[in-house]
């Protein structure tokens, strides 16, 4: 028998699990198909919102009833919200599943939105924004989407902006949870030392019951903006992105971008790594990251320099996208990636909560479980010169979007993007 199953529940929501036998610890997490690229501009951010008022309260316990129980056992009891789906977890000691289930059933299904904690909780989502405005390392990233899908809510901030959420009232936000949370946008996924049919009986009261509701939602996919766009800021050093377009987390050839975002810049070995902070000392931070979605995605380098630096750190960027797309990558480079990008896979699924994220991200954006060894296979597949037509395709200039903060001017960027300014 299989160690992951699948039951769907009256209401249409579905149940997925995978057993860990050795594992003394058991997650769960109820996810939502909403995330913030699913509302309009004039409430940006009410799925962010929705996240932190469930923990607010509900008709039987208080937020401190809520904080007491969870910790009472060692538990963590936690949310997020991305730019395609929110999730609401809890991660416990096998023995205590049930007082997990209870937990998160209860804040899911009964919070009661009081106005008074919509009230202080705007006041810390305010916060929280201001926060990331004060931390431009965090910034750049939310700064390069909303140019890069020009536009497109796919681009728009997780958190809202000041204005958003400063407008959104109890209506609003009740209005949009009843609108988006539905049993056809959510599922629940679960992992550990646990048994599925224990799981499924412990969720069917509450989740069971809940009236069955399948909305079709249309969703446009983003176009791409090329070009370059400069915030300037007092800072000390100038933080940027340069990116480029990719196929979707689907697509076939994921693997490639997973394999060329790791040569690029996926750790201290990596190519911009060596030149720019090994070689050349002018930066400490500089990485790539994929940001692939259901219908689009992105392949992004990020570097912190300082403003005197930014035209060589931008041109170093642009040298090693020109040169793997004129040389490809070596047989030696493409086997440590496949097996640092393994390694690293393996590695992290070792935890109930990190198999539980697994089987929900599989639901979202494949619709099936994908087996490790089909991940394995699929990296194992890529050649040579399947990876130098991805970076042909990729990492063409007029591809490139750069986005940077601080104090930097169209007069210090490189040849090259001066074009595309």
């Amino acid at each position: 028998m299989s160690l992951i199953q699948k039951t769907t529940l009256k209401s249409g929501i579905n149940v997925i699990t995978e057993e860990m036998p050795d594992v003394e610890s058991s997650s769960i997490g109820i996810w939502v198909n909403t995330g913030s690229r699913n509302e309009v501009k004039d409430i940006s951010g009410v799925s962010h919102f929705i996240e932190h008022l469930l923990f607010k309260g509900t008709e039987k316990r208080t937020a401190l009833d809520i904080s007491r129980e969870i910790e009472s056992v060692g538990g963590v009891l936690n949310a997020f919200t991305s730019r395609e789906y929110t999730c609401f977890y809890a991660k416990v000691l096998n023995k205590d599943l049930p007082l997990a289930i209870d937990l998160l059933s209860d804040i899911f299904l009964n919070s009661k939105f009081d106005r008074a904690e919509l009230e202080k909780e705007r006041m810390v989502v305010l916060q929280e924004i201001k926060m990331v405005e004060d931390t431009p390392d965090d910034l750049i990233h939310d700064l390069f989407a909303e140019r890069f899908w020009k536009g497109h809510p796919l681009g728009w901030p997780v958190l809202g902006s000041k204005e958003t959420i400063s407008s959104l009232n109890r209506d609003k936000v009740v209005s949009y949870f009843r609108e988006q949370y539905i049993s056809g946008n959510v599922f629940i996924t679960a992992a550990g030392g646990l048994r599925h049919k224990s799981v499924s009986k412990l969720l069917k009261p509450a989740f069971g019951s809940v009236k069955k509701n399948i909305r079709k939602r249309s969703s446009t996919a983003p176009v791409p903006a090329s070009g370059v766009k400069l915030f300037k800021k007092d800072l000390e050093q100038v933080h940027l992105c340069l990116g480029v377009p990719t196929p979707p987390q689907s697509h076939p050839e994921r693997y490639r971008a997973y394999l060329l975002s790791t040569i690029l810049g996926g750790g201290m070995s990596s190519r911009l790594f060596q030149e720019i902070r090994e070689k050349r000392g002018l930066a400490y931070s500089v990485y790539t990251y994929l940001n692939l979605c259901k219908d689009a995605g992105s392949l992004v380098a990020y570097a912190g320099t300082s403003k005197d630096k930014f035209r060589e750190v931008s041109g170093l960027i642009l040298k090693e996208y020109a040169k793997v797309r004129k040389n490809g990558v070596t047989r030696e480079e493409l086997k440590n990636a496949k097996e640092q990008l393994k390694g690293g896979m393996l590695l992290g699924l070792e935890t109930s909560e990190s198999r539980m994220t697994k089987l929900a991200r599989d639901e979202i954006y494949f619709l099936r479980p994908v087996p490790v060894k089909e991940i394995v296979a699929g990296i194992d597949r890529v050649t040579a010169r399947q990876m130098q037509a991805t970076a042909k395709a990729l990492l063409r200039p007029e591809n490139i979007t750069l986005v940077a903060i601080g104090r930097v001017s169209s007069k210090s960027l490189p040849k090259d993007l001066k074009a595309l300014n």
